[in-house]
């Protein structure tokens, strides 16, 4: 795995913690924020060729 593998893949995880803790507090802002940012990556993913499991919800920006 090449280091911009690895690091898109921290990113998304964090990212998808971060949009959990929005869904768990209620905030709706954060909500929209981190769903957009997980869609991004996964765009990022897609161009670059990296296979990341997703679900097809996260494909959307919310």
């Amino acid at each position: 795995m090449s280091a911009f593998d690895e690091e898109l893949r921290v990113q998304l995880d964090d990212a998808r913690r971060e949009l959990a803790a929005a869904r768990a507090a209620g905030d709706d802002d954060g909500v929209q924020a981190y769903l957009g940012r997980v869609a991004g990556l996964l765009r990022l993913a897609a161009v670059h060729g990296v296979d990341v499991p997703h679900d097809p919800e996260e494909e959307g920006e919310g």
